[in-house]
């Protein structure tokens, strides 16, 4: 086999469906988000604005968070030294499980490299180990959700996206004393929609299943301590596993789960994805630690956050750009085809200095292209006015049709999970 050419055909195919991914080469200024520095534009050293990040409210710059990280590199050096159960557990790891558990209220929480890792090692385990385990797992649920499941080669069942009685009527279907496991996020990050989590749990309930809750989009930035939907409902009691990431809201790097202290200690001895994987550096696990306890005391943030996204939404409005109605901090501004979703976010970065990624398949069905927005608390009125009338100048310039709000897409995520399948 021509190994180099059939890799050469499958990534000419990218570039022909508009699909083909490029990272910007970004330099961020500590300081002054969101700004950051960009080295692969057609200018030299261009300064632009992001407007698609994840550090939802800014903590990768707080100086909480900043100082925190440097004291654990002046004491502990720069990495941990190994896997957590050789040589690399750290005081700052232990710290900063004690400090999720509370987050949410559980008994206990275990660390993981990455909010991915976290889902597929967690959900893989508990799948596997479980005898005869099933797994209902709502269709619109994270590539990493769905990875963890197919790796453990349980039993699938796909539900209607947020949809508490097409559960209950898969879950009635089930031997009740089979093990059953009910796996759905809280703030869904492309459609930016909010699960109810109280009436997914009494369907679970009733049919005596496990909960897992992947809260990643919504730590830090919903509760009034940042402990995410659940809390913000206060239903954080009646889910057996609460999964998050220390990468968004928190400003850092990192997954974890917490749970009961059996569960935690459970995934811990048999997950494999922890097992065998170095753990964080003491100064991320620190920084992490100083963002959560910060944003448990301070609610300024989040409220600044949610003016930001109020003011973008009546932007977006009166200038009659098609973006989805939802509940959450995420707007996605629709586009509907890849090759010029591509092309206008070329534009935004070469012409107005503005970074937004285009969202393509397979992260979103084919049809929703679209620009994810995410507007967060140091992003000025200025900027929302600059980023505003560059949308409506690409709008003309590719001859897009405009209307005051776009319709929810539908739940179409079964394309998606057969691209990575």
């Amino acid at each position: 086999m021509d190994y180099e050419n059939y890799f050469e055909t499958e990534l000419n195919k990218l570039h022909r469906e508009g699909r083909y991914r490029v990272f910007a080469d970004l330099e961020r200024q500590a300081g002054n988000f969101p700004h950051a520095t960009c080295y692969n534009s057609a200018t030299p050293k261009q300064r632009v604005v992001v407007w698609c990040s994840n550090d939802y409210l800014g903590m990768g710059q707080h100086q909480t968070v900043l100082q925190a990280m440097h004291e654990a590199i002046d004491r502990c050096g720069a990495g941990a030294g190994g896997t957590r159960n050789i040589s690399g557990t750290n005081h700052y790891h232990v710290q900063l499980e004690q400090e999720l558990a509370q987050l949410h209220n559980k008994e206990a929480a275990l660390l993981f490299t990455s909010g991915y890792v976290s889902n597929w090692a967690s959900l893989c385990t508990l799948a596997a180990r479980l005898p005869d385990c099933v797994v209902l797992s709502d269709e619109m649920n994270h590539a990493s959700m769905i990875e963890g499941i197919r790796h453990s080669r349980a039993e699938k069942i796909l539900f209607a996206h947020n949809d508490p009685e097409d559960l209950r009527r898969k879950l009635a279907t089930l031997d009740p004393a089979r093990p059953k496991l009910v796996a759905f996020e809280s703030v869904y990050s492309m459609d930016g929609d909010i699960a109810p989590i109280a009436e997914l749990c009494d369907a679970a309930d009733e049919a005596g299943a496990m909960t897992y809750l992947d809260e990643v989009h919504a730590v830090g930035l919903y509760g009034p301590q940042g402990g995410g939907i659940a809390e913000r409902d206060g239903v954080s009691h009646r889910l057996t596993v609460i999964e998050g990431t220390l990468a968004k809201a928190f400003g850092v790097a990192g997954g974890y789960i917490a749970a009961s202290s059996n569960l935690c200690d459970y995934i811990r001895s048999y997950a494999s994805g922890f097992i065998f994987t170095t753990a964080l550096p003491p100064s991320v696990a620190a920084g992490a630690t100083a963002s959560i306890r910060h944003l448990r005391q301070s609610d300024d943030e989040r409220q600044q956050q949610r003016q930001r996204v109020a003011a973008v939404r009546k932007k977006l409005d009166q200038a009659g750009l098609p973006h989805l109605e939802n509940p959450s901090h995420i707007i996605p501004v629709m586009v509907g085809d890849a090759s010029v979703c591509k092309a206008i976010t070329d534009t935004l970065l070469a012409d107005h200095g503005i970074y937004v990624q285009p969202i393509n398949y397979p992260t979103v069905p084919v049809g929703t292209e679209r620009l994810r927005i995410t507007p967060s608390p140091v992003h000025s009125s200025d900027d929302i006015e600059h980023l505003v009338s560059a949308l409506e100048a690409v709008w003309q310039q590719y001859n897009l049709p405009k209307r005051s709000t776009a319709s929810q897409p539908a739940s179409s995520a079964k394309q998606a999970e057969a691209a990575i399948a």
